[in-house]
């Protein structure tokens, strides 16, 4: 069984963003990138399947500039076996990215597609389903855990009511949550063998993919800072300012 898992270069999430002095977007000159974590969850889990033996190989790609192939190379590190790279400066969107990934999955014919459930820098949570649409395969998001049961995969999800399990037959997509697995950290020597894993490159063009934006970003602002707390004498006191000046009782 093959598994693809997409990959997104984000700031570390260690930075602290900062917007731009014009408003336009976040400053990310001289600033780490690193793997999304929810993406480096989908690539635990997939060598963890192949690990058991039920797959055969693991697919890493990645949408974006040049420099996208760091978080390849991560992903080989931990366990993919090979990586893919649809290289294009264009600001990439939700939607174009799905495509890119529906035309890379034709081109590579995955059983499963295992993909972070969100970024981090953008929080869209819009990839996987837009791609479960456009390729026409069961999708499982949100999900603790994965069993491939023969030509099926069992997955518990997490919802507000608590978990719920779903039955999908292959090839399906699924999006990772955080209690899915723990990363384990790369070795030295596992990074030093990814440096030779094969790596294509590929272009949205070669795929035939409008990846025009069909969205436009007015304005980016950081959030109003927060006002200090106060400490009161007695719960008379507490009460007062809470109907009185917070207006919330």
């Amino acid at each position: 069984m093959k598994v693809l898992v997409p990959v997104k270069r984000v700031v570390d999430y260690n930075v602290k963003v900062r917007v731009k002095s014009d408003n336009t977007d976040v400053d990310i000159a001289n600033v780490k990138m690193s793997m999304n974590p929810f993406d480096e969850i989908a690539v635990e889990e997939a060598t963890r399947l192949k690990e058991k033996g039920v797959a055969t190989e693991i697919v890493a790609v990645s949408c974006g500039v040049s420099q996208c192939q760091e978080q390849i190379r991560s992903a080989m590190a931990i366990g993919a076996d090979r990586g893919v790279l649809v290289e294009t400066n264009a600001q990439l969107q939700p939607l174009a990215v799905a495509k890119l990934l529906k035309a890379v999955a034709d081109k590579e014919a995955p059983q499963l597609i295992i993909l972070g459930k969100q970024a981090i820098d953008d929080d869209a949570n819009q990839t996987g389903q837009m791609l479960a649409a456009l390729l026409g395969w069961p999708q499982a998001t949100f999900a603790s855990e994965v069993v491939v049961e023969g030509d099926r995969v069992k997955v518990t999800r997490e919802i507000d009511g608590g978990l719920e399990t779903l039955s999908l037959k292959l090839p399906a997509i699924i999006t990772t949550d955080l209690r899915l697995n723990e990363p384990r950290y790369a070795t030295l020597p596992k990074i030093m063998q990814a440096k030779k894993k094969p790596l294509e490159t590929l272009t949205p063009e070669a795929l035939g993919v409008d990846v025009s934006p069909r969205l436009s970003v007015l304005k980016v602002t950081e959030p109003a800072a927060r006002q200090a707390g106060i400490k009161v004498p007695d719960v008379a006191t507490l009460v007062d300012k809470l109907k009185n000046e917070a207006k919330v009782i």
